[in-house]
């Protein structure tokens, strides 16, 4: 919503002040980002990861599913106090398997500790290369149309995507 108001602003400012108005462009981040090999790369890498942390979870959790049902079906033969001891590592196992799922794909985990070191490079390369195009072409302004914003009609010719996969050394 900031957004939005913001650009609203901007272009209210270009119509008042036409003379002094500040040029805009737009790229498509989504479509630079999948012409960079090392970010295909680094998107396998992380996707790789994802699947193999998850069936190690998903594993963890069939063990805790085993021994649930095995207490079920021996509940009837135990003490109170064997009871409270399988019940006790059933909880504990459940405990260990959350912890190691907020451990891997967590806010702060693994997961997102390996995106930023695969991908925040690229990230970066592209950012400076968005601004050097811009500053080349004299934009005051460059949004991106795959981003939060939305642009309901953009004009092709202020497309900067491909001048920034140029510069960048990519192929169009």
């Amino acid at each position: 919503m900031k957004q939005l108001l913001l650009v609203t602003l901007i272009l209210s400012l270009g119509f008042l002040y036409p003379q002094q108005a500040a040029k805009f462009g737009y790229v498509d981040s989504e479509y630079i980002l999948s012409k960079i090999p090392e970010f295909k790369q680094a998107q396998q890498e992380l996707d790789k990861l994802s699947v193999e942390w998850q069936k190690e979870i998903e594993a963890k959790y069939a063990e805790v599913d085993k021994l649930y049902k095995a207490y079920q079906a021996d509940a009837v033969l135990l003490t109170d106090e064997m009871k409270k001891k399988r019940e006790n590592e059933i909880i504990n196992k459940e405990k260990e398997v959350k912890e190691l799922q907020k451990k891997r794909f967590g806010v702060d985990g693994e997961l997102f500790k390996k995106r930023q070191e695969l991908v925040k490079p690229v990230q970066d390369k592209v950012y400076n290369a968005i601004k050097a195009v811009a500053e080349k072409k004299g934009l005051g302004f460059v949004m991106d149309k795959a981003g939060q914003v939305t642009l309901m009609y953009a004009n092709p010719k202020y497309d900067i995507s491909d001048d920034v996969l140029t510069h960048l050394g990519y192929q169009k």
